[in-house]
């Protein structure tokens, strides 16, 4: 760790104006960004005497290695820079806002051909509308159901719509009416859009509009007589005004407000926000956030607004009204910044009396029950994880706290189709975002140790390529750019990496190889420890911790040591191990089954010279099957997109061997019978006993 006092600004240097001020550890990277009206002496408040200062503040002064700011022309400027550059950055010790992907969304997603229906968690998508969140997820799944009969709307995955499409016969949904088909053309693409879109505008809270439509329908289907129509109509406006009426009435209707409240203690706080739309409650939402430093109210509620309004796609979302329990110190430029966003007036203020202020602290019992909850679940956890990273740094006599570990591990079964895998542990807890799977070919896959140093070698170059990358950042230019050939470590010798999802990562992602690890396991004794130490040191890197976990004795195998270190059965520090080797066995043998299962399967297309995956999806979309494709001639291939004359004839030849090839299988089974001429005798005039059995004619 650094010393602050040998990165400290001379206090002349600094100036007095606005601005933003970033740190920055060793590696270069950006680890905590913040504003200021008097840069100066904000900065000098970093630099006081460590003991008072928060425990987190105190932590990131001394993990930085330097500092550096930009001066700006107004308050409101350097709120708009310092959101820019934590949303680029993220930097490790900012307040940052993340939802919790537990809570389920009703969404429909409106950037497909035919939208569809749904209910999501998780990271939000681009062009998909999103209403909720709701809890339990059993009331979203009964709001669908309800809104179907009404709004028709697709909600089957893609699989199944492709297989009605070619199939011609819709799914259950469609026999039952609550879909509309589109998959069989029961309604056009235009007119399956529109409905989608009335589903979207009636769970936006225009429902009246929708109510109104369906009671003029039903009295005209009474004057006309038609009474079964008429009941069904009478039955969708009961079903939607069951949806509408779900939501309690708590404001007046003109009501369209978020109302944010606090629960906070010295190190951690918890946000809770109900979303008001026309007086009803249509969505809650809430965060649980470690405090960097010890800030104030007023700072929580700036951070909070910019981060959750600063990352909505659609900003037309943001209320005309907006509720905290504490104004920010420039409420003016945060107002100023979320009409920009909204591109209307937008009100910041705190409720005084009535009923917003009793909705409020409504909010406010729910955030002290969000905060005690999360205390309850992890206060048991944090005091072993704790013991058990203390006792580890202890045992291995390692200088610094074991903030981040990874753990290796290789899967194989008699050396095919092996695999490697990199989990990530920090402060005792999992990082999945920051797990990798790698696939291991050619050399590098002979054995688990060569295996295991690829993995390694790969895993770290990337680390170094990133510090590189990181060198101009203290130049003051900008490389947030990763090889387009490579993205985030996606390939290397031997293989390659991918993410949790399998997908290549880039942006922000394609930073999580940079982070190097307090400690470095590997799942194996002395020759994959030695395999590990071997690939670091091929790469100049000396100076990261190995230890091997065996699994036979659970011993631990520390490089160039003759006898392994064995701590004690009931050492918290051994169970902490243990469950990260047994996690990054999991994931390697998770990775290596898939990709065991994808090899282990085959189509009479593969091997077709000419016919690559992308051809193959064409053939067999168009036709449906391989059978549909064996059965078409070769004027019917060619209607497939992308299938000319010559690829056609060698699919078509390729799929009827049979029929390309007669005489050479005769000649097969002549020689099978002991009957076939020696192959240097064949000739265009074969000759046997004195005859041309071309011409007939009698040789002499």
């Amino acid at each position: 760790m650094a010393d602050p006092a040998s990165y400290r600004p001379r206090t002349g240097e600094v100036p007095t104006s606005p601005g933003v001020y970033r740190f920055r550890d060793p590696d270069g990277r950006v680890i905590y960004v913040g504003k200021a009206k008097n840069l100066r002496s904000r900065l000098a408040s970093y630099f006081q005497d460590p003991n008072g200062l928060h425990p987190k503040t105190r932590a990131m002064v001394f993990t930085a290695a330097s500092v550096e700011w930009t001066v700006v022309g107004s308050e409101l400027e350097a709120l708009q820079l310092e959101y820019t550059w934590i949303k680029q950055y993220t930097p490790r010790f900012n307040i940052m806002y993340r939802d919790d992907k537990s809570y389920p969304y009703l969404a429909v997603t409106m950037n497909e051909k035919y939208p569809r229906v749904q209910v999501m968690r998780g990271d939000k998508r681009k062009g998909v509308k999103y209403f909720g969140p709701f809890h339990p997820a059993k009331a979203i799944r009964e709001t669908v159901d309800l809104m179907l009969r009404v709004f028709p709307v697709r909600t089957c995955s893609s699989g199944v719509f492709r297989r009605a499409e070619l199939t011609g016969r819709p799914c259950l949904m469609g026999y039952i009416d609550k879909c509309a088909a589109p998959c069989v053309d029961r309604i056009s693409q235009a007119g399956h859009r529109q409905l989608a879109q009335d589903f979207c505008d009636f769970m936006a809270g225009d429902a009246q509009k929708y109510i109104r439509r369906l009671e003029a329908q039903m009295k005209e289907a009474v004057a006309d007589l038609r009474y079964e129509d008429a009941a069904r109509r009478r039955d969708d406006i009961a079903a939607l005004k069951r949806v509408f009426e779900r939501n309690a009435v708590v404001l007046s209707e003109s009501t369209e407000a978020d109302i944010f409240a606090f629960a906070d203690d010295e190190l951690e706080a918890a946000v809770q926000v109900f979303h008001v739309r026309d007086g009803r409650i249509r969505g809650q939402r809430g965060w649980v956030v470690e405090k960097v430093e010890d800030v104030s109210g007023a700072t929580m509620v700036e951070q909070l607004l910019e981060q959750v309004y600063g990352s909505l796609e659609d900003t037309s979302r943001i209320p005309r009204e907006v509720l905290v329990p504490e104004l920010p110190e420039n409420a003016d430029q945060v107002a100023a910044l979320l009409s920009g966003m909204r591109g209307a007036q937008v009100s910041l203020r705190v409720p005084q009396r009535g009923d917003k202020r009793s909705l409020m602290e409504t909010v406010k019992e729910n955030a002290v029950l969000a905060l005690r909850m999360h205390k309850t679940r992890r206060s048991g956890d944090l005091t072993t994880r704790s013991a058990a990273l203390r006792e580890l740094q202890d045992a291995l006599e390692l200088p610094e706290p074991l903030l981040r570990i990874e753990c290796y591990d290789i899967s194989h079964v008699s050396g095919t189709n092996v695999v490697g895998s990199m989990v990530v542990v920090e402060d005792g807890m999992p990082k999945k975002a920051d797990y990798r799977k790698f696939s291991v070919t050619g050399d590098a896959a002979r054995d688990d140790t060569a295996a295991m140093r690829n993995v390694l070698t790969r895993r770290f170059r990337h680390y170094l390529e990133d510090q590189e990358r990181s060198g101009t950042f203290a130049t003051g230019e900008i490389a947030l750019e990763t090889d387009p050939a490579d993205p985030a470590g996606q390939t290397g010798p031997g293989g390659a990496a991918e993410g949790p999802a399998g997908a290549p990562a880039d942006g922000p992602s394609s930073r999580r190889f940079a982070y190097p690890p307090s400690l470095v396991v590997v799942d194996g004794g002395p020759p994959q420890v030695a395999s590990a130490v071997q690939a670091l040191a091929d790469l100049g890197i000396t100076d990261l911790p190995v230890v091997g976990l065996a699994k036979r004795l659970e011993e631990l195998w520390l490089p160039g040591e003759e006898f392994p270190l064995v701590l004690p059965r009931a050492s918290q520090g051994l169970y902490m191990l243990q469950r990260i080797r047994d996690e990054s066995h999991r994931f390697a043998i998770t990775f290596h089954r898939e990709k065991r299962g994808k090899s282990m399967v085959s189509s009479a297309l593969d091997g077709i010279e000419g016919l690559g995956p992308a051809k193959q999806k064409v053939l067999l979309k168009h036709f449906g099957s391989v059978k549909r494709i064996r059965a078409a001639s070769v004027d019917q291939l060619q209607e497939a997109r992308g299938i000319g004359p010559a690829l056609a004839a060698t699919v078509h030849a390729a799929l009827h061997p049979e029929i390309s090839a007669p005489e050479s299988e005769s000649a097969e089974a002549a020689e099978a019978a002991g009957t076939a001429e020696p192959a240097e005798m064949a000739s265009a005039d074969r000759v046997t006993h004195g005859v041309n059995l071309t011409t007939g004619e009698i040789l002499e």
